[in-house]
């Protein structure tokens, strides 16, 4: 029997316990988180999800900035900009929304954050203490999977988790939390990639699979074994002129066919994507708790 794992469910009652500690601290007399978004530019896809940050926000009681740079901002004015946030006893944790424009260096940017502001888990220092298992901000999008398979109870333990991608954001940091000691975790695991050989054989020997490559509709059934978990980190706009919004979201796997084989399976959209917004409240509020 396929078990759906909501992420919309999940990640409602994840703030909702959000919300409750927000309002108990509230009570006390003591500050609430607040979270700022930085955006560059007017990308249609950052901007859907900068809006969705800022409700969940408003949903939880936290206080929210979004910093709005026009497309032609110079790489020493998002600088300037960030150190101004670091230096900022008000602001708890901040993103700086991906991608940047082609004339700003990604990883100067992301070096300037405060580690400690650094809600995304970007920052070389936390995925440094992510790879040693020491106190750290998570990234977003690892975060929330993890989080969706505890409250599942998905087994994961001696199981062989494919990982299909090896993005910085995903990829990588999901190979390092599905093997640590602890659960979920003590998997095997293997990360595959473009220039991976037999990719096909390799993922019908998983247990778990995780795609995070933003190729729509690439697993497909015959690539998964019986009785498999699914998570889908694919999140891609593809044009549907049915659609109000003229587009339509597809994830990396072929949903209806995938889904009957597998005993866990996220769905898209409604699956990985809720649990990224959350994740980055909790990690807000963990900011505030560790002052």
């Amino acid at each position: 029997m396929m078990t759906l794992l909501d992420g919309n469910a999940t990640a409602r009652k994840i703030r909702e316990e959000i919300a409750q500690q927000v309002n108990e601290r509230r009570a006390q007399g003591l500050a609430v988180p607040h979270l700022a978004a930085v955006r560059v530019g007017n990308n249609g896809a950052s901007l859907t999800y900068v809006g969705a940050k800022v409700r969940a926000c408003e949903e939880v009681g936290f206080k929210s900035t979004l910093v709005h740079l026009g497309d032609d901002t110079t790489e020493a004015q998002l600088l300037a900009t960030i150190d101004t946030l670091n230096r900022d006893p008000d602001i708890d944790g901040y993103i700086v929304q991906l991608p940047l424009p082609p004339h700003i260096n990604e990883h100067r940017v992301l070096l300037a954050i405060d580690p400690a502001k650094d809600v995304d888990g970007f920052h070389p220092e936390n995925v440094g203490r992510m790879a040693l298992n020491l106190p750290c901000f998570l990234p977003a999008t690892p975060y929330g999977i993890i989080q969706l398979l505890e409250r599942y109870h998905v087994p994961t333990e001696g199981k062989h988790c494919v990982i299909i991608g090896r993005s910085h954001i995903v990829g990588l940091p999901m190979t390092i939390l599905m093997q640590r000691n602890g659960y979920p975790g003590n998997a095997t695991v293997t990360l595959t990639h473009s220039k991976t050989v037999h990719l096909k054989e390799i993922v019908c020997q998983a247990d778990i699979v995780i795609a995070a490559l933003g190729r729509p509709g690439f697993v497909t059934a015959d690539m998964v074994a019986e009785g498999a978990t699914v998570v889908d980190v694919g999140i891609t706009r593809i044009a549907d002129p049915t659609k109000k919004s003229g587009f339509r979201i597809a994830g990396d796997v072929l949903f209806d066919e995938v889904a009957p084989r597998c005993a866990f399976i996220t769905p898209v959209p409604g699956g990985v994507g809720p649990m990224t917004i959350v994740s980055l409240l909790a990690n807000t509020l963990q900011a505030v708790l560790r002052k």
